[in-house]
């Protein structure tokens, strides 16, 4: 029997490992890899040529739908989102046909997508597949923006928070906490989501546990062992390592 020989692509290890386990019951598939993001997605794509790519769609730095621009419509295998997009989204792979799991999803649901992705290969469905995702790349590239506002729920308040007003974003275990000048809120969102969700030109990942509006940094002071102190334009001092170093110092370049 041939297998279908499996990506996985998804930034939060414990929803690979769901797929994983999921697959692990289906004789005819066969886990060739996994990545955790969208550029190692692109070259293993490239390298291993699967049959059949799970795909998350919010990763931080290059998404789903990057990786589907990157690798080129011509070279896609068959697809399976995996999601927590907005409805929109969910209606347009609904319009153009292609196949999504919805964060969380359980056996049953995922056994349908499954065989949905079986039926496509085994009929050689591939060259409707590229029609499919060239329409709904241009129109999700027409519709979709990034998050200019947050729901923040405190102390028996809900408001909305403009994304512009935040100074910078710290993780706090299952929420991240949100600094809007002398005030801080707290929000139930990993910080990989919420950095897929946040305008890159806007946004930076600093450090591991660290998000800071562009427009708030003053200066860059170098410390030892390639990292910096990031100052603020009040004052506040957050620490940028060295493994994300060369975005911000890229930057500071360009506008010098």
């Amino acid at each position: 029997m041939t297998k279908i020989r499996t990506l996985i692509v998804d930034d939060e290890p414990l929803a690979r490992e769901r797929i994983k386990r999921y697959l692990g019951a289906e004789g005819d598939i066969e886990v060739i890899g996994e990545c955790a993001n969208g550029r190692d997605a692109v070259k293993a794509v490239g390298e291993l040529a699967p049959d059949l790519l799970f795909l998350d769609i919010q990763m931080p730095e290059l998404d789903g739908f990057g990786v589907l621009e990157a690798i080129g419509p011509q070279q896609v295998p068959a697809i399976i989102f995996v999601t927590a997009y907005d409805k929109y989204a969910l209606r347009a792979f609904d319009v153009h046909a292609l196949d999504y799991l919805l964060k969380p999803f359980n056996r049953d649901r995922f056994g349908r997508a499954l065989q949905r992705a079986r039926e496509q290969l085994e009929h050689d469905k591939l060259g409707q597949l590229d029609q499919r995702l060239l329409s709904l790349l241009e129109d999700l590239k027409t519709e979709h923006k990034y998050l200019d506002r947050l729901v923040v729920r405190s102390v028996g308040r809900v408001f909305f928070l403009k994304t512009d007003e935040i100074d910078w974003i710290e993780a706090a275990g299952n929420y991240v906490r949100l600094h809007v000048g002398r005030e801080a809120h707290l929000l139930r969102e990993t910080m990989n989501r919420l950095e897929a969700k946040l305008n890159p030109d806007k946004f930076l990942r600093i450090h591991r546990s660290t998000l800071v509006h562009i427009d708030r940094i003053k200066e860059l002071q170098p410390l030892f062992s390639g990292d910096y102190t990031v100052i603020l334009r009040d004052g506040r001092q957050l620490t940028l390592s060295r493994s994300y170093r060369d975005k911000l110092l890229e930057l500071f370049d360009k506008s010098s």
